[in-house]
């Protein structure tokens, strides 16, 4: 089983300083990954940028100048989340076109399944905004790639950050070719990502959101994955695109969810499962948020571990015993308006 991965420095251009989306998270990971033994195991794929004809099946021609032209002119605050420097676009460009590559590299049979450490991370970057860290949307944009190419007609998206992805799911909000599947903290950032949001018009019943109420650990996560799974066997995609997300964990204060490195991969063992059943193993795992260090690191090299098909182990524990709210009315909820039946 050959795991492909992308990197590049390009990535640590995106100069943030001390944000929590900071350069440093990409080289915690690397470092980890190495340290681990596993980063001269993987399938080395090297990403180059996104073209502007690729950007423009998710953004507007206006929002590509923007963030080129802010880049260009020494960058700065978005708004009180997102910032850009002079190397931003750059690595934004980069970051979208490493996920293509990634997808690509997986459908065409090169490597099982891949994990790609980009960032900028992508999921909140809407047609015609940058917000929440992101500034374009790599997941959306490497999946209008993989329809537009052909190589794919069913593409089903897991993310699974703490932040609801709400750039992607407009993007696909209407398409049936695209199943979009999120679960994340509510209330928390962005606001959106409602259980009654199910997709509009064609892509009627191709959305699912799960909003978790703080608290949520490791078995909710669980009984969401069950979920999942059954909308992706009933979906049959050709492959299967993760924004991963590790802002969920416990030690992670951008979020109140009580995930623990143990949750994140035995996900990822749930997601590889799947995907074997549904579309020959095809997953790509892309880096979304996750701002502890330690957490970060640990997740992704526990979720290394599984693609590669080696033990993992959980070097930080679990969080302190706590009394988990009860999401099973919630789940019944959405099995009964998607017509999803009550097995996992």
């Amino acid at each position: 089983m050959t795991v492909g991965l992308v990197y590049h420095p390009v990535y640590l251009e995106h100069d943030t300083g001390h944000h929590p989306e900071r350069a440093s998270r990409l080289v915690e990971i690397k470092a980890a990954l190495e340290r681990e033994g596993l980063w001269p195991r993987l399938h080395h794929l090297s990403p180059c940028p996104a073209t502007e004809a690729e950007l423009l099946n998710v953004h507007s021609p206006e929002h590509i100048r923007w963030v080129e032209g802010h880049a260009q002119q020494g960058g700065g605050w978005v708004d009180m989340d997102t910032m850009l420097s002079t190397g931003s676009y750059r690595a934004a460009l980069f970051a979208a076109g490493g996920a293509i590559v990634a997808a690509e590299a997986v459908l065409k049979g090169d490597v099982s399944q891949a994990l790609a450490l980009v960032r900028p991370p992508g999921h909140h970057a809407t047609h015609d905004q940058a917000m929440g860290f992101c500034l374009f949307n790599n997941v959306a944009v490497a999946a209008h790639a993989l329809l537009a190419g052909g190589t794919a007609r069913r593409i089903f998206i897991f993310d699974f950050d703490a932040h609801h992805g709400n750039g992607t799911e407009a993007a696909f909000y209407a398409d049936p070719r695209v199943f979009f599947f999120s679960v994340h903290q509510h209330p928390l950032y962005p606001g959106t990502g409602h259980a009654d949001h199910m997709g509009d018009g064609e892509g009627r019943g191709t959305t699912i959101n799960v909003p978790l109420p703080p608290e949520c650990g490791d078995e909710e996560l669980r009984q969401v994955c069950g979920l999942m799974a059954q909308a992706a066997r009933r979906f049959r995609p050709d492959i299967m695109l993760v924004s991963a997300g590790y802002d969920g964990h416990w030690l992670d204060g951008i979020s109140q969810l009580q995930l623990s490195v143990s949750g994140y991969a035995q996900m990822a063992e749930t997601i590889k499962g799947v995907a074997a059943e549904v579309c020959e193993g095809k997953a790509v795992f892309l880096l979304e948020g996750g701002y502890h260090a330690a957490a970060l690191a640990a997740s992704v090299v526990a979720t290394c571990r599984v693609l590669v098909g080696e033990e993992w182990v959980d070097p930080l524990g679990p969080p302190m015993p706590c009394i988990p709210p009860d999401i099973s009315s919630l789940l019944h909820g959405l099995r009964h308006i998607h017509g999803l039946g009550e097995g996992g």
